[in-house]
């Protein structure tokens, strides 16, 4: 049976309405985004790892940083985005696309081998660690094959579908009571959905300077947590709403 190619596409842009540039904001000398592609080169069941960007000018200078690091990239519709992640496919052709997002830093990239692993071994059309946000923000990793992007991609209507890239996905797959896609789940044993290490706001970004100023940018997700979740008292984030931009997008449905 040949070796499934499995091609990581991280969504990032510049313009970010509460933390604009926040992908190339530094700490201990590494951006935002170098320190996301450091921990996820560590993935054993990936094959590439591409940084899809935004058609806007306000991204050139993001574009430019990846080009001077040897990044590869696209660039694509700026508001939808599940047409971006379809063209971006036509140039990088695999058969299972990984979706992360460009405001994780710390994504663990023995948590995301556990997520690609149940979605090959199980044959899956959708996996992902997302379904009961078991897990902290931030840590969010969603796998699916080609042909399951492509349904998407012709059949998504609603703006937050477009926006988001998998609802449409997700509403359809057999653990959402839809008989489109065969899906899994990778959980937690224990409820950590209420932990933050997205980065949104300035907040947001204290709470990653000091998980990194403390434990350095290779430890594991738990390692981070637990600090979090020991020491509430100089984390100011962890009240943000989850997925509050998701939230957004469906009320102008």
């Amino acid at each position: 049976m040949r070796k499934q190619k499995v091609y990581i596409f991280i969504q990032a842009r510049m313009g970010s309405k509460r933390l604009p540039g926040k992908v190339l904001k530094k700490i201990q000398g590494k951006t935002l985004i170098e320190i996301l592609i450091h921990r996820l080169k560590k993935s054993k069941n990936s094959n590439d790892i591409i940084v899809l960007t935004s058609n806007s000018k306000s991204d050139d200078v993001l574009v430019n940083f990846l080009k001077l690091k040897s990044i590869k990239y696209f660039r694509g519709n700026e508001d939808d985005v599940l047409d971006r992640y379809y063209n971006a496919l036509q140039i990088y052709s695999c058969d299972y696309i990984v979706r992360i997002t460009g405001d994780c830093p710390l994504l663990d990239p023995n948590l995301l081998d556990k997520v690609i692993d149940l979605t090959l071994k199980s044959e899956s059309d959708y996996c992902s660690n997302i379904f009961n946000d078991s897990f902290p923000d931030g840590q969010d990793i969603e796998v699916f094959k080609n042909k399951v992007l492509l349904n998407a991609w012709e059949k998504a209507k609603l703006k937050s579908e477009r926006e988001h890239v998998t609802p449409y996905i997700i509403k359809n797959t057999d653990l959402k009571d839809g008989k489109m896609f065969k899906a899994n789940a990778v959980e937690s044993d224990y409820d950590y959905s209420k932990v933050r290490m997205t980065v949104d706001t300035k907040t947001d970004f204290n709470t990653i300077e000091i998980l990194i100023n403390k434990f350095g940018i290779d430890s594991s997700w738990d390692t981070y947590t637990q600090f979090i979740i020991d020491n509430p008292e100089i984390f100011s984030n962890q009240q943000i709403i989850r997925n509050s931009g998701y939230l957004e997008s469906l009320k102008n449905d």
